[in-house]
């Protein structure tokens, strides 16, 4: 779950290629395709979430319509 401001949204996550899995400390660029369409742009946050825990957070570099 993709947390922007006071809304949630599942999305799918492509890491970069050759990258398998991210650990906690390691800073990288990835694409977000999200499931629906919501308002949003550039430079806002966002926290990422499973389970009931932030395990990631973001800010919004480009949107790719």
């Amino acid at each position: 779950q993709f947390y922007f401001r006071t809304t949630d949204v599942t999305g799918i996550v492509t890491l970069p290629e050759g990258t398998e899995m991210v650990m906690p400390g390691d800073n990288v660029t990835v694409a977000v395709e999200l499931i629906v369409p919501i308002a949003m742009e550039e430079k806002l946050r966002f926290a990422i979430r499973e389970g009931g825990r932030t395990v990631g957070a973001g800010i919004v570099a480009s949107i790719v319509e």
